[in-house]
Order: C-alpha cells, then sequence, then structure tokens
C-alpha cells in the first residue's frame, strides 16, 4: 500500500490525505469545484504547474484566473495554443506576440501577412477552438540545453537559440504540445482544455488576441481603443529592432561584446530627443491656447519625477520658467489613508490625496499668490511644511506628476484649455523571444524594489506584499484615464533591466521561504537570470534609470 501523507489546502481551509507521489490535478479533483478551474497551486509557497507530484506533507494554495499568478498561467497557455494554431494554419512562418493591448489581450503579428484579414482571423480562431476543445496534454519536460538548442534551430526560433547561448546552462525546460515545442518562462496548465475564453480580431498589420480580464474572467474586451498607446508601442518596436535589440538575446550578445557603453548612450539619446519633441509641443500649445499646467500621470515606478524635471529642463531652454508640485506631497497622513477590500491602505486611491489643499493651493497660484507647497516623508507617513514658497510669473509654466494627473476629479476648478496631459510609463520594448513579452508591470516592480529599499526604507517582503494592491490601484484609478493623455511617453530603457539585475537580486535573495512573497521573489530571480548585468558606470546622472539607483543629479 502506497504511503499516505497530508496536505494542508490553505485556501480552502481543509485538508486531505493522498497517496505519495499524487499530482496536484489529483488532488484538485477531491476539492468541491469553485466558478472557476484551478491552474496551478503554491506548493509551501511556492508555483506550481497541476502536473506537479506531491512527496512529502505540504501546504498548497490553488490558484484560478481570479489571481496574478493565475492570469499569467492562463495567458501563457493561451500563447502557447495560439503558437501551435499558426503552425498548422501558417507552416514556416513567424508569429509575434509584440506587446500587450487594453488591461488582457495582446497584438500580434505574423512574418510574411501584410493585412490579417476577418477571414483570417475566423480561421485562426476557429483551429484554436478546436485544439481547446481537444483538450491535448501540454507535457513540460527537463533534457540537456544542448538538445533543447537543437530542438530550438531545427524549428528556426534563432531568437530562442540566441537567448540560450547568452545564458549557459547545463539542463533546460521544454515544452511540447503535439508537435509543436516552446518556452514561455513560467508555468502553463497542463492541457489546452484550460483557455476557454478567447477571440481573435484583426488589427493593424495583424491581429488582437482578446483573453478574459482577472477582475472579470467571463468577459472580454473586443473592442480595444488605444491608438495613442498602440502608436507608442510601435514606435519603440521598430526603433529597437531597427537598432538590433529586439530580443534579450540580442541585448545579452552585445554586452558580452563589450558595447554596453554603446547601448547606453543610443537608449539615452532616444530619450533625449523625445524629451525635447514633448517639450517644443507644450510651447506650441502654450502659445496657441495658453495653457498653464502640465499633469503628468502614469503608474507606480514609471519615472514620473525624472521624466518632470527632465522636461523642466527642456521647457526652460525654450523660455519658459517650470514649477514643480508633485502629488506625492499632498498624501493625506498614513492613518488617514482610505483603505480597500482587503483592509490595506490603499495610497493608489484618489482620496489618499488632499484633493481640497491641492485646490486650494492651484487657484492661489493661479491667482500669482505665494504658497508653501508641503512635503511628504514616506518613511514616517507625515506631510511636513517645507518652508520654501513659490510663485508664478507670466513665463510661469506647472508642471504637476503624479498617479492621478489624467482623473479629471484631480483639477475641477482648472478649465481643460488650460491644461496639457501626458502619461508616462516604461512600456517595455524588448521581448524575451518573439513569442514571450516582457511585462511592464515586472519592469516597474524592479524599478519599485531597487527604489523603494534604497530611498523608503523598505525590503522585498514589504514591496512585494503590496504590489497586488498597488496593480489593484492602478487597474481603477489610473488606467481607464490613459487615453486621455495629449501625448505618451515611454520611459523604458531596453538596457535597465540588464542594470537593475545586481541591485534587485540582492533585495529578493533576503525574503524567506515561509511567506507568501517567496514565489514572486524566487519567479523574478528566475526572470533576472536571462540578463547579462550591465555595469551602471556610464549611465548619465540625469537618466530616468538613475532615479532608481541613485547617482542622480536632480533632487527628489
Amino acid at each position: 500500500m502506497a504511503d499516505i501523507i497530508k496536505v494542508i489546502c490553505e485556501n480552502l481551509g481543509i485538508e486531505v490525505d493522498v497517496p505519495m507521489g499524487t499530482p496536484l490535478l489529483e488532488v484538485a479533483k477531491r476539492l468541491t469545484p469553485g466558478r472557476y478551474p484551478f491552474l496551478a497551486a503554491f506548493v509551501n509557497n511556492r508555483l506550481k504547474e497541476l502536473n506537479y507530484k506531491i512527496y512529502a506533507p505540504v501546504t498548497i494554495r490553488f490558484v484560478d484566473i481570479t489571481s496574478f499568478a493565475g492570469i499569467r498561467v492562463y495567458q501563457r497557455t493561451a500563447w502557447f495554443l495560439l503558437q501551435k494554431a499558426v503552425r498548422d494554419l501558417y507552416p514556416g512562418q513567424t508569429l509575434h506576440i509584440r506587446h500587450s493591448m487594453g488591461q488582457s489581450g495582446f497584438y500580434c503579428e505574423i512574418d510574411g501577412i501584410d493585412e490579417f484579414t476577418a477571414d483570417d482571423a475566423a480561421r485562426l480562431q476557429g483551429r484554436m477552438r478546436e485544439l481547446a476543445v481537444r483538450n491535448l496534454p501540454i507535457t513540460r519536460e527537463r533534457m540537456l540545453t544542448s538538445e533543447v538548442r537543437a530542438r530550438y534551430a531545427e524549428e528556426g526560433f534563432t531568437d530562442k537559440v540566441a537567448l540560450l547561448d547568452t545564458r549557459p546552462r547545463l539542463y533546460s525546460q521544454l515544452y511540447t504540445l503535439g508537435d509543436t515545442v516552446g518556452y514561455f518562462y513560467g508555468s502553463l496548465a497542463p492541457s489546452t482544455g484550460y483557455v476557454t475564453l478567447f477571440d481573435i480580431q484583426p488589427y493593424y498589420n495583424g491581429f488582437y488576441l482578446a483573453l478574459p480580464l482577472r477582475t472579470a474572467p467571463d468577459t472580454l474586451h473586443k473592442n480595444v481603443q488605444q491608438e495613442k498607446m498602440f502608436g507608442i508601442f510601435q514606435e519603440y518596436q521598430s526603433w529597437v529592432t531597427l537598432m538590433g535589440v529586439p530580443t534579450i538575446g540580442a541585448v545579452n550578445a552585445r554586452t558580452l561584446a563589450g558595447d554596453a557603453g554603446g547601448m547606453i548612450k543610443l537608449a539615452e539619446a532616444f530619450h533625449e530627443r523625445k524629451f525635447a519633441w514633448v517639450a517644443d509641443t507644450i510651447y506650441e500649445a502654450a502659445v496657441s491656447r495658453g495653457i498653464r499646467m502640465v499633469l503628468i500621470s502614469g503608474p507606480s515606478s514609471s519615472g514620473k519625477t525624472t521624466s518632470a524635471k527632465r522636461l523642466g529642463i527642456e521647457l526652460g531652454v525654450l523660455g519658459l520658467r517650470p514649477v514643480m508640485i508633485s502629488l506625492d506631497d499632498y498624501f493625506v497622513d498614513r492613518e488617514k489613508t482610505p483603505k480597500d477590500a482587503n483592509g490595506d491602505y490603499d495610497y493608489e486611491a484618489l482620496e489618499a490625496i488632499d484633493l481640497e489643499l491641492f485646490n486650494d493651493h492651484l487657484r492661489r497660484l493661479i491667482r500669482g499668490e505665494s504658497v508653501d507647497i508641503p512635503r511628504y516623508d514616506f518613511i514616517t507617513g507625515r506631510r511636513m511644511q517645507h518652508d520654501n514658497p513659490l510663485t508664478l510669473d507670466e513665463r510661469s509654466i506647472l508642471i504637476i506628476e503624479g498617479i492621478h494627473g489624467l482623473n479629471p476629479r484631480l483639477t475641477p476648478s482648472i478649465p481643460d484649455s488650460q491644461k496639457f496631459r501626458i502619461y508616462i510609463s516604461c512600456f517595455t520594448s524588448v521581448a524575451m523571444d518573439n513569442l514571450s513579452r516582457i511585462a511592464t508591470t515586472d519592469n516597474r516592480l524592479l524599478r519599485r524594489l531597487t527604489r523603494d529599499y534604497r530611498q523608503r526604507g523598505a525590503d522585498a517582503v514589504s514591496t512585494l506584499s503590496r504590489w497586488a494592491s498597488v496593480r489593484r490601484g492602478e487597474e481603477k484609478h489610473i488606467f481607464p484615464y490613459q487615453e486621455n493623455a495629449d501625448v505618451m511617453l515611454n520611459s523604458s530603457l531596453f538596457y535597465e533591466i540588464s542594470v537593475l539585475r545586481p541591485f534587485a537580486e540582492k533585495i529578493l535573495r533576503e525574503v524567506p521561504d515561509t511567506v507568501p512573497e517567496y514565489d514572486e521573489a524566487r519567479r523574478m530571480l528566475k526572470f533576472l537570470d536571462n540578463f547579462i548585468p550591465i555595469p551602471p558606470d556610464e549611465i548619465p546622472p540625469t537618466s530616468i534609470l538613475r532615479e532608481f539607483i541613485g547617482g542622480s543629479s536632480f533632487q527628489y
């Protein structure tokens, strides 16, 4: 008789006795099913696929599509399903999953197809549907990296080969779906039948893969209108391809060849040109329609503060006198901060800002009065007097940065004609490979981990534990207003994760395996392992990246 072991299902509050070697999938079948199927499970705070077998007593927490970990499993599995369908219908053609669209959709292209028609979309969606209905198994095998490389080379995956060649390992993982092989840098569902809801629609030169939202798993957002954001992604995608660094394998190869300094100079020069262009646009708006303020919004760690300061310099060159205000300085005292549904402080809520005081100061500044702007201390959670009054003159232009800059409720007393709106985020332009994009949220998390540890006295557990709340707040309070922007700016630098790696690794390794945040720390460490480190020596002191790693010539 097989040995019996005890499994504690943490999120369900029950214990189950199972034979040693039982896969998680079999444990899940014993439990009362929820509204949505389980996609994976945390085993002793480590995310495991449902095929994972249990050989010792463990604590398990199953996840479905409504969790951040679960939605990532769903998305990766859908990408593999899409890859298989493209291989079946367009043999020899290369699929590119370019970037995100909306909150849970992706823009894709197929090489050699310049116009993806409605018939093409229906055909591809139909093939994906067939594969999903057949519930084909997705298998994972640990193999010698030389064997994986040979399989990739046989399939023409030069992008994956390049990454393998720049991060040598003895063994690597390979996923198989029928005759299709791949890897997506994270857990997948055990079979195609788990991907039940999706849609494909023609868009631009390719198509839009619509997937469910984590917060609305039963619905699809098919008609996504994000022309400004799409334009930003397209611009940067074209640029990194032209520069020869569309994937991490290419960046790593340049780094190993001793060209890290050249890449830094290219990326920073591109930023310089963009800031100058935005400043020219603002100046023209000031002349033509009399704008008095620039509102800069973006999610956490998007580089708003440094962007505001660099824009201020460019505007000064044009003869304007920029006056900087950070919304962070108008935070209410920490104990007065509203709380979210989980009882945690909701710093992303508009009500976390002292709106009455902020608007009073705006009105007084516009009238020409002098105002003493407060300063917020993130360590103590208190707002303090600054004792350095601000006053506007005829050449002055207010630059206000903060996550709520595009929310109309922030500045109701100021006419829209006097506002210029900018949305900033690090729209990550470099991909892991043709089928695996780098999530903008992961890029921002690395920035935030590094900054919070250095500037705000927060360890990795503190930052990681708050990240889910931050993202929920962004989904509710920031992303709905992003298309209100007059212009969008991409703050990402294609070399930056290679620079952030040694800073973030040190912080992430401090997370113990006894806390729920351990798996996220482990996932980020595995992600960082794909990047060849770049020393920060040649990064200029005005770089956006300096806001997070230190060494900036700006005062924060």
